[in-house]
């Protein structure tokens, strides 16, 4: 099995949970509060900034410029087009950019990308690509199931954006681009190499559990 494979296969208990969780759900069929999703807005907005770093972190690391290129790609797709998606949810909830500069991550938005940017900063390019994998592929899978499960969900009036965004094909292939760039990268690791990838891996999608859960909660 590839490197990436190893790791989706050692999360399998969570994807389920990821697919039945309340604020997930919500966003399906299309009842979710729409003040959980305001909060939620906000912490993922915040949540971005930090990833889109881990993503710098690991350009500054890499030597090869084919993968700085990568790196540098991705940076820009996050600051230019998946915070588009965010912003336009700011302006229907009226958030200023101000308010968005004052806002404070929540405990558990803190917590994850402080783990995923020390990743990066002890680590490689691999590591910090492996650090931000959980999060890129979880959100196409979550979104796909969506549409599985509720085909209309993609029509929705105000959830029809977030789920047209992450289950787009544009942004599987996004994906692919860093599975299979991380399969590149680790093709002649050692066992005990790829298991330490794999247990990064599963850290960030608890860590993504924890955030629909704070979502759902409202907790800072």
């Amino acid at each position: 099995m590839k490197t990436t494979e190893r790791m989706l296969a050692a999360t399998t208990d969570l994807w389920q949970a990821y697919y039945d969780h309340p604020f997930v759900l919500g966003i399906q069929n299309g009842d979710l509060d729409h003040e959980k999703f305001r909060f939620y807005t906000i912490q993922d907005y915040l949540y971005l900034l930090d990833y889109a770093k881990v993503f710098a972190i690991g350009m500054s690391k890499a030597d090869d410029p084919d993968v700085m290129h990568v790196f540098a790609q991705y940076i820009a797709q996050i600051m230019d087009c998946e915070m588009n998606i965010h912003e336009g949810y700011m302006g229907t909830f009226g958030i200023s950019r101000e308010a968005l500069r004052q806002a404070q991550p929540a405990l558990a938005c803190r917590s994850y990308t402080s783990y995923m940017l020390a990743c990066a900063q002890a680590g490689g390019p691999v590591e910090a690509l492996t650090a931000i994998l959980a999060c890129a592929v979880s959100y196409e899978h979550i979104a796909r199931e969506m549409v599985r499960r509720k085909p209309d969900c993609l029509h929705d009036a105000f959830y029809g954006a977030w789920v047209t965004g992450y289950a787009s094909e544009r942004y599987a292939q996004e994906n692919v681009t860093l599975c299979e760039l991380v399969d590149r990268l680790t093709a002649d690791y050692t066992e005990a190499q790829t298991q330490k990838l794999i247990d990064i891996f599963r850290t960030c999608a608890r860590y993504e559990k924890g955030f629909w859960d704070m979502a759902w909660k409202m907790e800072q």
